[in-house]
């Protein structure tokens, strides 16, 4: 038995063992399914951890939507960026 068990084998997959790799991966999925999202900074944060966690794992057509995705946030991220040292450079001179 191992000691990083979920404890959902104990109530909601009594019946599955907690050694096998798909039961332990359901158990995890359920986790992610049941936590209630957080408007904070540390819940948008953990929110891009559990994108990035997704889009490592998919293959084929999905992970080239992942990476357009993220290709396009971070170039809105650099437009906004850019913009902002723009005004605020502009503003001082």
């Amino acid at each position: 038995m191992n000691d990083d068990r979920s404890p959902r084998f104990d109530d909601d997959l009594a019946d599955l063992d907690p050694d096998d790799p798909e039961a332990r991966a359901f158990a995890a999925h359920l986790d992610r399914m049941q936590r209630v999202p957080s408007c904070s900074v540390e819940g948008y944060i953990r929110g891009v951890g559990d994108f990035a966690d997704a889009a490592n794992r998919v293959r084929g057509p999905h992970r080239t939507v992942a990476v357009a995705v993220t290709t396009v946030l971070l170039l809105f991220a650099a437009w906004v960026i850019a913009n902002a040292v723009v005004f605020v450079v502009s503003t001082w001179l």
